[in-house]
């Protein structure tokens, strides 16, 4: 039996929650995709499609 640890990702506008095993680590936080590990530069959108959190108002 497998246990999977999953964890909010640490982008503050971020409702994913991830794997810690499929995670991004960045210092001590976790993200789900690059875009949120590296606080959306350039416009970049999450991976997560429905997350919506790289979209500026």
């Amino acid at each position: 039996m497998t246990t999977t640890n999953l964890v909010k990702c640490s982008c503050d506008r971020c409702d994913c929650e991830i794997s810690l095993e499929n995670a991004i680590e960045k210092g001590d936080q976790y993200y789900c995709c690059a875009a949120c590990a590296n606080g959306h530069a350039n416009d970049q959108s999450c991976k997560m499609s429905d997350c919506g959190c790289g979209e500026t108002s």
